[in-house]
């Protein structure tokens, strides 16, 4: 009897805690949805600018970009009226059943971190100048946390410019403890801890100066290697040589039998010979430039030694 009731009870407290549970979550959803941009029906019909529904559903992207055009008309933010909305809805329309038929636009994905939908409409709308005009009014809607920005939001190349893995990890320590101490004031000033402020800024000097040298010591590297690399690529060019002893061969040859010739024939012969022997001459040209470039880069590296 005594198990049963307990088992009772227990099987009472998962049905409450169950209930409670998803009031919880539907108060959540509910708030989450009075900020939400999608209640708006201005930032619903902008899923008509999504490359891939506008490939697989075009009517439907022809009708909502028709009612943000109105939206903007009796809000009157469309310069032109109803004259430039209606052009504006012609050239989408001709843009739905042309360029968007593409593979590209059937491919497109803005979740791989590569594609921006703004690029990507701007390269593809380049011949429809007042479609794009509008298209970009709309991107420039969003300006939260949303990829397509325009540049507007720049903390995360801001971060990976100015911030290494070290600087991010050392403030993340440091937010940690403040929070385990219950706020800044409340973080206990030792000894240890003044010394260390009152010598950071001399060690973030050091670093600094590691650093230039690391740089400096990489730029070295990188220069020697550049010239090592034009220098193997300038002794592999002296296969000419070879080349002029061929053309310079192959010249006798023509001229000893032009010798043993006559007439037409050994007028031929003779042209050709003489043809080697310029080429000869010029490749000679060549190699003995060659040679001084080697010999200039060769001194250049060895001055770097």
């Amino acid at each position: 009897g005594m198990s049963g009731s307990q088992s009772g009870g227990s099987e009472r407290e998962v049905l409450l805690f169950m209930r409670d549970s998803q009031s919880a979550l539907s108060k959540i959803c509910q708030n989450l949805l009075l900020k939400c941009p999608l209640k708006y029906p201005s930032v619903r019909n902008m899923m008509c600018l999504d490359p891939q529904n506008m490939h697989k559903e075009p009517d439907m992207c022809l009708q909502k970009i028709k009612a943000l055009i109105m939206k903007f008309v009796q809000d009157k933010k469309l310069s032109g009226g109803v004259t430039a909305g209606d052009k504006i809805a012609q050239q989408f329309q001709k843009f739905l059943f042309s360029e968007a038929r593409g593979e590209e636009f059937m491919a497109f994905n803005a979740l791989d971190g590569k594609s921006r939908v703004d690029s990507f409409l701007h390269k593809a709308m380049n011949g429809y100048a007042e479609l794009w005009s509008f298209v970009e009014k709309l991107l420039l809607l969003s300006h939260g946390q949303a990829t397509v920005e325009r540049g507007f939001s720049i903390n995360k190349e801001v971060e990976m410019c100015n911030m290494n893995e070290d600087t991010i990890v050392s403030q993340r320590l440091i937010c940690d403890y403040v929070r385990m101490c219950g706020g800044v004031v409340k973080v206990p000033l030792t000894k240890e801890l003044l010394n260390e402020c009152a010598s950071a800024r001399n060690r973030y000097r050091i670093f600094l100066e590691d650093e230039r040298k690391k740089k400096e010591k990489t730029k070295q590297m990188n220069k020697r290697k550049r010239v090592e690399d034009e220098l193997a690529e300038l002794r592999k060019k002296r296969t000419i040589s070879t080349v002029c002893e061929t053309l310079e061969k192959d010249a006798d040859g023509l001229a000893e039998k032009a010798e043993n010739t006559a007439g037409t024939k050994m007028a031929e012969l003779i042209t050709k010979s003489n043809s080697m022997r310029k080429r000869c001459k010029e490749k000679r040209r060549e190699l003995v430039d060659l040679d001084h470039e080697i010999e200039k880069r060769a001194a250049e590296l060895r001055h770097m030694s």
